[in-house]
């Protein structure tokens, strides 16, 4: 279980950074026919492009709906957090009942694991919340823009707190990304829809995902390299800082007076958002299992870019010729600095280790 478990964490650790397998190991067996590792490809990929689109819009709805109005982003997060651990719970509780049912690590809350995981929690608090108000106060057309700086800042952060340095090439492609991210703000200005506001929310949002990349790997030892116990332990301390935040801004009154609160409508919508943020975390681990890391980056871009497309065609907006452009250096920009990364650790493993040469030359 525990090495399933560090495959798995290592795994989705490789997505985050946006580099490809090490050992070359290919998940998917080589004696399946094409036909049939195809079909499970497409499945695999279509899942995750619905789960993450569907998310998106979901979360929308639940934000910024004009037949909603429910003004209460934090406690909706909130909720979500509570059905990913009340899931996590119980699927915990099947694998433990019914062996072989699920492959899901036993779950048991441990306040001395919790509060090593606190430092991390924190980084997950402000990713998720900076994400939801993010697209609660811009459109889901710009949504992929106001928050496409987590390259730029996964580069930096890896320099400042890793003395990690970058390629001219990979710098480069950082560059097509903040050009097109500040070009897609004047456009959204000039169209009279900027909100600076969500747009600060979308930059923090950037910065609070590449914390928690870096944050992740130094935790996953804590909860024997688990992603589904790091998951359940970051979503129990989320509910738990929560609450007083739901005190202070008044949440909690706000939900008391809100029309739809016994509606069965409400809490079905609710309780599918937390559904989907369960689910991908999920599907993202699947993709990546049954394509690379690097075709995962690659699909996660060509996602965005149909969201993008979606967007605007659901909620008839008319974009000009620049804004489309900027949307394109940014997922172009994206896309380019994956395949860089992927080239240099590919040749990174290619290339004898020093030592290793030298003893070569020496035995000759």
């Amino acid at each position: 279980m525990n090495r399933a478990s560090l495959k798995r964490s290592k795994i989705l650790h490789m997505a985050l950074m946006g580099t490809s397998d090490p050992t070359g190991e290919a998940e998917t067996s080589q004696e399946k026919p094409f036909v049939l590792r195809a079909l499970q490809i497409a499945l695999v990929v279509s899942l995750y492009w619905i789960t993450s689109i569907s998310m998106v819009f979901l979360n929308k709805y639940l934000l910024d709906s004009p037949s909603l109005r429910l003004d209460t982003p934090i406690f909706v997060t909130f909720y979500q957090c509570l059905v990913t651990v009340l899931l996590c719970k119980g699927l915990s509780s099947l694998a433990t009942c019914c062996p072989g049912t699920v492959d899901f690590p036993a779950l048991h809350l441990d306040l001395k694991v919790a509060r090593s995981v606190l430092p991390l929690s924190a980084v997950f608090i402000g990713m998720i919340t900076f994400n939801n108000l993010c697209l609660k106060y811009v459109g889901v057309a710009f949504y992929n823009v106001g928050r496409s700086l987590t390259t730029v800042f996964n580069v930096l952060l890896s320099y400042l707190l890793l003395k990690q340095t970058t390629s001219f090439y990979a710098l480069l492609t950082c560059s097509v990304i903040i050009g097109g991210f500040w070009l897609g703000v004047d456009q959204e200005g000039a169209e009279g829809t900027l909100s600076w506001t969500g747009t600060l929310f979308g930059v923090l949002a950037s910065l609070c995902v590449s914390l928690n990349a870096i944050y992740t790997k130094k935790v996953l030892p804590a909860v024997d390299g688990s992603i589904w116990r790091l998951t359940f332990y970051n979503n129990v301390n989320a509910c738990v800082l929560f609450l007083p935040l739901l005190l202070v801004l008044g949440e909690l009154q706000a939900l008391f007076s809100f029309p739809q609160l016994g509606s069965a409508h409400f809490w079905g919508m609710m309780t599918l958002g937390g559904l989907f943020g369960f689910a991908i975390g999920y599907v993202t681990g699947l993709q990546i299992k049954f394509t690379s890391p690097l075709t995962h980056n690659v699909s996660g871009t060509a996602k965005a870019c149909a969201q993008t497309v979606l967007a605007v065609l659901y909620y008839e907006e008319a974009k000009s010729f620049l804004w489309w452009t900027s949307n394109m250096m940014v997922l172009g920009g994206s896309s380019a600095y994956t395949w860089v990364r992927g080239r240099e650790m590919k040749k990174m493993q290619e290339e004898p280790h020093p030592r290793e040469t030298e003893k070569s030359n020496m035995e000759v």
